[in-house]
């Protein structure tokens, strides 16, 4: 029997691994850190850990809101979600993660672009604006 794609990319460390560099990468990117001035940056990690861990085959539930309603109101444009992909596509080759393996990945990611995807334009760098409100912060 094969083994899941949660298995393949090496569990839970190595998802924890590339999901912190990816937010850093993500911090780092004028082009698209302007959406993430107000998120809380622990609970983001935990999303992201659990929503790919989840959705690669992994023990972990995704307990977040849907895609459509976490990104409400953000304004995301065409462009921002694709310079994010970039930021995930470049951390992975960083991680060294085999081809067949990004592609699983990507292929499970990709359609979540038309939930969060408000605006058709390849414009970056746009501000949050005002009237979004991100999720509150976790609590331990």
């Amino acid at each position: 029997m094969e083994r899941t794609l949660y298995e393949r990319l090496g569990g839970m460390d190595a998802i924890t691994a590339v999901v912190e560099k990816f937010r850093d990468r993500v911090a780092g990117d004028d082009r698209i850190n302007l959406k993430f001035e107000r998120t809380d940056l622990a609970r983001l990690r935990k999303m992201l850990i659990d929503q790919v861990c989840e959705a690669t085959g992994g023990p972990c539930r995704y307990n977040g809101r849907s895609m459509k309603e976490a990104h409400a109101g953000m304004g995301v444009t065409r462009g921002e979600f694709d310079a994010l992909v970039d930021d995930l596509v470049q951390t992975l080759h960083q991680f060294k993660v085999p081809s067949r393996e990004q592609s699983e990945l990507l292929a499970i990611l990709g359609p979540l672009k038309s939930e969060i995807v408000e605006v058709n334009s390849t414009e970056v760098g746009t501000a949050l604006p005002d009237i979004f409100r991100p999720a509150p912060a976790l609590t331990v």
